[in-house]
């Protein structure tokens, strides 16, 4: 059928962020690129469009009158007002029946794609992607949905309408509110992709994140579905391949405990399980990707990056069905600075090392250890305190920023916490294993982000070397200000940078 709001990724390219936003576009750009995407469709903005502006709520006033004035009586900065007038935004959204003419291309194209695979229904993902209008280069990743292993044309259809009012989240409107952003402006598509029954996953940078090494690719690898890597859950196998002679220069093969599957109970959704429990004991210290495999992941990498022109951060997967590799997501790197200089990595022979793990973002923090285990405690980390914890997540950015230097037990190089670290300039370890149990709120450390080494107490031969250098290397020390050699700019894909941007001092927004 001739569709009006359904777009496939072979008709897309990087020039239609108007009507698929960002992540609809890419994957319809790399689509044609030649690159494994896994097929798939976009219910483009337009879709959205006509549902608020001709859909009637009670009264009698269309969706679009009845949000926005709402949204006129919401003081954004009482955030108890605005979480519960987004809640009833998002609720009525959901509630309200998708219009017969979106839905009968919805479950058309949703038939069309599992035919594709020869069956009735396919597993897909259902990711938002948001664009303005008017604002092609505006980012709003990390804010919307992303629904996986979803299955049949209802249940596509309902996660369209999630996706749809998960543009009405506190922190989404509070965002575009501050951004300065027309909400009837902003609009969001769906992205519809076949599910990736991943054996195993993980996250690429086509040039070193922590080095900044352009001749390097950095592949980091765990059992089943992505999302234990990307969140920081798993500490990943890590690979580190030289571009052009695909010779593998390191691999480091971690214990990787735990992993997340498609639910075996509901078939739906995702759940975390034991890698030992789930794969067998022998598992957790196997090597994820075969050597043959890591080349080629590191060779599509190469290839995304010559396309795009720039170094790129890349998700993909191994599918368990066909054996073959696949790319289901591509952004441009933003935190890539000079290269991290060999004297960095000098011997500290006097000091006692407690810990070590990965080093993944540069630079030496010490301070005061405050230890927390959720996002509930942030509060007790003050300025210039070592933050120890589990893994970050997006709701300790606050705490994060106030941070002298990160420490977690869990995650790699790609994990949440190491990304954001890198974007704030703070010193960060990750994979330990061990901090939250072997440090105490109370202690003092001084954290080495480029060797991936913390030691006991204040190291003041770090700190004097690092302090004489600071201008150049980004040093943090506990309660001094942020100063960088290069300009630091926070990635708006996380609007509580954003927000703060003015105080942290950042140059800008990259």
């Amino acid at each position: 059928m001739a569709y009006k709001f359904i777009k496939w990724f072979e008709e897309l390219s990087k020039e239609d962020v108007p009507l698929v936003g960002g992540k609809g576009a890419n994957l319809g750009e790399m689509t044609r690129a030649g690159i494994p995407v896994p097929p798939g469709f976009c219910v483009t903005a337009e879709a959205y469009k006509y549902f608020v502006e001709n859909v009637k709520v009670e009264d009698g006033r269309t969706l679009q009158e009845w949000i926005m004035d709402i949204i006129s009586k919401t003081n954004v900065d009482d955030s108890k007002q605005l979480q519960e007038n987004t809640a009833k935004i998002r609720e009525k959204i959901i509630s309200l029946p998708m219009p017969e003419n979106i839905e009968k291309e919805i479950r058309e194209a949703y038939k069309e794609l599992s035919q594709r695979f020869g069956k009735d229904e396919v597993y897909v993902a259902v990711r938002s992607s948001a664009t303005a209008e008017d604002l092609p280069e505006a980012s709003f990743a990390g804010q919307q949905e992303t629904y996986l292993d979803v299955i049949g044309a209802d249940d596509v259809i309902d996660k369209v309408k999630k996706c749809w009012a998960s543009l009405w989240t506190a922190r989404a409107t509070f965002y575009r509110e501050k951004q300065g952003f027309d909400h009837m402006k902003v609009y969001l598509s769906a992205v519809v992709q076949k599910m990736v029954n991943s054996e195993k996953s993980g996250v690429m940078f086509t040039a070193n994140p922590v080095t900044n090494n352009r001749n390097e690719i950095m592949i980091n690898a765990s059992w089943g579905l992505g999302e234990a890597v990307v969140s920081g859950s798993v500490t990943p196998d890590e690979y580190i391949v030289e571009k052009g002679t695909w010779k593998i220069k390191e691999k480091f093969i971690a214990k990787k405990e735990v992993m997340v599957i498609r639910n075996p109970e509901t078939k739906k959704g995702t759940v975390y399980v034991k890698v030992a429990e789930y794969l067998g004991p022998e598992w957790v210290e196997k090597q994820v990707l075969t050597d043959e495999q890591i080349i080629e992941v590191a060779k599509t990498g190469a290839k995304i990056e010559e396309h795009y022109g720039w170094p790129q951060d890349i998700e993909w997967a191994y599918d368990k069905d066909d054996g073959k590799l696949y790319i289901v997501q591509s952004r441009p790197i933003t935190t890539l600075k000079e290269e991290v200089s060999g004297e960095e990595v000098e011997e500290v022979e006097e000091a006692e090392v407690i810990l070590k793990g990965l080093g993944a973002s540069p630079g030496i923090g010490a301070g005061k250890v405050v230890v927390i285990f959720d996002a509930s405690e942030i509060d007790k980390v003050k300025e210039g305190d070592v933050l120890v914890t589990t893994m970050t997540n997006p709701d300790m950015v606050p705490a994060m920023k106030r941070a002298a230097a990160i420490i977690t037990d869990e995650g790699g190089r790609t994990s949440h916490a190491a990304i954001v670290s890198r974007e704030l300039g703070i010193p960060c370890v990750v994979g330990t294993k061990e901090a939250t149990k072997k440090l105490k709120t109370g202690d003092y450390v001084t954290v080495d982000g480029t060797r991936g080494l913390v030691y006991r107490g204040i190291v003041k031969s770090l700190l004097k070397k690092k302090g004489e250098e600071k201008a150049a290397t980004g040093v943090v020390v506990a309660g001094a200000p942020l100063v960088t050699g290069t300009m630091v700019k926070v990635n708006v894909s996380m609007p509580e940078v954003a927000e703060r941007a003015a105080a942290t001092g950042a140059d800008g927004v990259g």
